[in-house]
């Protein structure tokens, strides 16, 4: 078995960078990293302080199709080669099938059900490509034992999606008490800030003057929002923060947080914000992403019946009434994801693929 680790994305954001920077440390020259400029979503862009070899994208069909650039020499590379389990990606359609004529070791990478669940019509394909692969990572634990009673003589993994380093999890330990609600995320009708928005701007006088809404990300809809927060005169209590790439930065506006919320659908913030001990509020009724698992109604979350602002008025009334409890819990609730969600934890998957003695989380 080669000892190379080859890992092709098509983008590598600025949240991957402690996973990858984990492998590189951990494998040195046998990890390569290859990927392009944007995502299918143009927000999503390859942080330049990621090492990796830069291949072109080229997206096709409105930006529905993805063919990349000088990617299949790698058809023929003796190493371990994951690839993104996204059928839009048409190329890694063409390494699986000549990869697997050659004998080589190809893994595919990401979420085991397409979004609409296992039961979409689109799981076809997608099953097509788990088919062609040698093996099969996906995000949670979960998705690997639903997937298994579908394919019981496939190899599959789990390595836990997460976007922090297990020494930078802790809740914050400061005097000064938390007060605010946190959206961290990508500003897109899908992920429904305007909603958050609108609902903090018609409660806002039931809510205490130092609490404020901070909007972390940046979107097709940040104009809109930053219209609406002009037009309701609430800059001083609505932050529209932009795109924040610095953890620390991060780290503190958590920590300046009784919760963070995501009123559309739950990525990966979630575990970002379980990390630094702050509970989220979630709408309920949403197209999540894997990452789910993590919440526990009344443990690290609480959820609203999705696109009701009484709901959602009615959740931030009992977080309120219910603070003291609640910042009880921030070491608990850090202290969990730090044992199942770290980068390390993660990393340290992709680094048993080709057996190496660094690989222990």
């Amino acid at each position: 078995m080669s000892r190379k680790l080859i890992i092709l994305q098509t983008v590598l954001p600025d949240y991957r960078r402690p996973f990858f920077e984990a492998l590189r440390n951990r494998l040195t020259e046998n990890f390569e990293l290859y990927g392009g400029e944007t995502y299918f979503e143009t927000s999503i862009k390859t942080s330049s302080s990621i090492q990796h070899t830069k291949i072109t994208n080229l997206f096709l069909c409105n930006r529905r199709f993805l063919w990349q650039k000088r990617v299949l020499r790698l058809a023929t590379s003796s190493g371990t080669l994951v690839v993104e389990l996204n059928p839009r990606i048409l190329t890694n359609w063409l390494l699986l099938i000549l990869r697997r004529f050659k004998g080589r070791r190809t893994i595919v990478w990401g979420h085991a059900w397409p979004r609409k669940g296992k039961d979409s019509p689109t799981d076809v394909l997608r099953n097509w490509m788990r088919l062609l692969a040698t093996e099969i990572i996906v995000y949670t634990n979960t998705q690997r034992d639903e997937l298994s009673v579908k394919m019981p003589n496939k190899i599959i993994f789990a390595a836990p999606n997460s976007v922090i380093s297990k020494d930078q999890m802790e809740a914050s330990s400061s005097n000064s008490v938390p007060k605010n609600l946190i959206y961290v995320g990508r500003l897109t009708k899908s992920k429904k800030p305007l909603f958050l928005v609108r609902s903090f701007a018609n409660m806002i006088h039931e809510l205490p003057m130092e609490t404020n809404l901070i909007i972390v990300g940046e979107g097709t809809v940040k104009d809109e929002i930053a219209e609406l927060i002009k037009k309701k005169k609430l800059s001083n209590r609505i932050i529209l923060a932009g795109h924040i790439n610095d953890e620390q930065k991060l780290k503190d506006l958590y920590h300046t947080s009784i919760f963070s919320v995501s009123p559309g659908y739950v990525g990966l913030s979630i575990i970002q914000s379980f990390s630094f001990g702050v509970p989220m509020l979630i709408s309920r009724d949403e197209p999540h992403s894997p990452e789910i698992e993590a919440a526990v109604q009344g443990e690290n979350a609480i959820f609203y019946k999705s696109d009701s602002e009484e709901s959602f008025r009615e959740s931030v009334r009992e977080i309120l009434n219910n603070k003291e409890s609640w910042l009880k819990r921030r070491h608990a609730i850090s202290h969990f994801c730090a044992s199942t969600y770290s980068v390390e934890k993660m990393a340290a998957v992709f680094c048993n693929l080709i057996n190496q003695k660094k690989c222990n989380s």
